[in-house]
């Protein structure tokens, strides 16, 4: 699966995507044609990359070779279709030899800014040198393209006598017929020239994709930079110190609230989480998920440390499910997607994610459809990860509690403006089978009408 159809199922991935700055169209399709990586040595591999381009670019030394290369990639057209007409031996125009011209000229100029950053080993362009030559048979260095009179030996004479007429008003006749010959002469070049550049295609084609790479390359070690990401390492079980959400973490600070990082540790098997509402149960889903995706796309982690077993893929139940258009309910939605993951996992490792399944039908049945849930996901191989608010569900898995609500977290009156200030998002394991009850605290908290609160409290006696 590419990274343009991942952004289409996590929203958190589509902001880091959304993050990406780019420096050109060729980059930016690059990046979202981008595989998810399940092979470990090769996400070993695209993370070395990433860092050792980190490294030379943090290196005050080579700011002027990076600034070189970002001018080259500032300046990169994406040349996708001009490539594919050579593939179908068709003749280009002057506009698209003046493309091919400046992608050989961009070439050189990377090749040098490459070899200075200590990546040109990583990052391989071939010598577009003769297509230069081609292009620029005068050897002007001017990166536009004109059809030079040494293309052809009638050009030159043809020219200075059309000159000549048009600048006295001459015959018209004669102008048009030296027109005519010089258009013919023109496109007899433009046949040759295009033959030739056919024959380089595979290099011109290597050479437009691998600077394209080096943008999204640029991109992510930027994201890397300004967002603080670690560098994962493979292990046998997904860990995480400090694992933030990047787009809530971004949200907090331009509201000016307090964000909490998370440690988790997601070992085979099925890990359910409990906690009061508001504590953050679904964000830790999200954050888990999108981190599992920016790994293994080739990012840095958000994390202070990452340890990363790799999956074959990521699947999710995550908040309304309700889709209007195919005239499915929220229950409907969620149970079809839950069945896709248990059907899924019977033949292929994944991590599983889903929040707070059968929420939205009667507790008797939900309770049921949770605990065969749970059950059929302990015998896979997958990770899975599931919150609830069920409790004596009776199922042998590893159980984690958000810690919720302490008052005394934070030195002020407690009011709904401020109460996220008052939630400890850290994750403790649990041995109980029971839920934290506090609802009805956190509904007065929030200003619930009092009368509907004590009918509440009276029920529960």
């Amino acid at each position: 699966m590419k990274i343009k159809d991942l952004i289409k199922q996590d929203p958190g991935f589509q902001f880091v995507i959304d993050n990406m700055e780019l420096m050109s169209s060729a980059g930016r399709r690059t990046m979202l044609d981008e595989e998810y990586i399940a092979d470990p040595a090769s996400l070993e591999a695209r993370w070395a990359l990433v860092q050792k381009t980190l490294d030379a670019v943090a290196n005050p030394a080579n700011s002027r070779p990076v600034n070189d290369l970002r001018h080259c990639l500032m300046q990169l057209h994406d040349l996708q279709g001009t490539i594919g007409a050579l593939a179908g031996h068709q003749v280009l125009n002057e506009v698209e030899f003046f493309e091919i011209k400046l992608l050989a000229h961009l070439n050189g100029k990377a090749s040098v800014a490459l070899a200075a950053l200590g990546l040109a080993e990583d990052l391989p362009l071939p010598s577009l040198d003769d297509v230069s030559v081609l292009l620029d048979p005068d050897a002007t260095g001017v990166v536009h393209f004109y059809i030079y009179d040494s293309y052809d030996s009638r050009l030159p004479e043809l020219r200075r006598e059309l000159k000549a007429l048009q600048e006295h008003d001459g015959n018209p006749q004669r102008i048009a017929d030296l027109l005519a010959l010089q258009n013919d002469i023109q496109q007899q070049v433009c046949v040759r020239l295009s033959d030739a550049l056919a024959l380089r295609r595979d290099a011109l084609e290597n050479v437009l994709n691998t600077l394209a790479f080096t943008d999204f390359l640029l991109a992510k070690v930027d994201l890397a930079r300004r967002w603080s990401l670690v560098r994962p390492v493979l292990g046998a079980v997904t860990s995480y110190n400090a694992l933030f959400n990047p787009r809530l973490r971004e949200r907090n600070a331009e509201l000016g609230l307090r964000y909490q990082p998370v440690d988790i540790a997601l070992p085979h098997g099925v890990t359910l989480v409990t906690g009061a509402n508001m504590a953050g149960k679904t964000v830790l889903l999200k954050s888990v998920g999108t981190a599992q995706l920016m790994v293994q796309c080739g990012f840095f982690a958000p994390a202070e440390v990452a340890e990363i077993e790799p999956v074959e893929e990521v699947m999710t139940s995550i908040g309304d499910e309700q889709n209007e258009m195919n005239g499915l309910s929220s229950f409907a939605s969620e149970i079809i997607k839950i069945s896709n993951i248990v059907q899924r996992v019977r033949t292929t490792r994944i991590l599983v994610l889903v929040d707070e399944p059968a929420r939205t039908t009667n507790p008797v049945e939900g309770k049921a459809l949770v605990q065969a849930l749970i059950s059929l996901l302990g015998e896979s191989e997958s990770v899975s990860l599931v919150t609830t608010h069920y409790s004596q569900l009776g199922s042998h898995c590893r159980r984690l509690r958000v810690k919720g609500f302490v008052e005394d977290l934070c030195d002020m009156p407690l009011n709904p403006q401020n109460i996220n200030r008052f939630i400890d998002y850290s994750l403790t394991e649990d041995t109980s089978d029971e839920v934290p009850h506090e609802a009805l605290r956190i509904a007065t908290i929030l200003g619930c009408d009092n009368a509907l609160l004590d009918h509440a409290r009276e029920a529960l006696r």
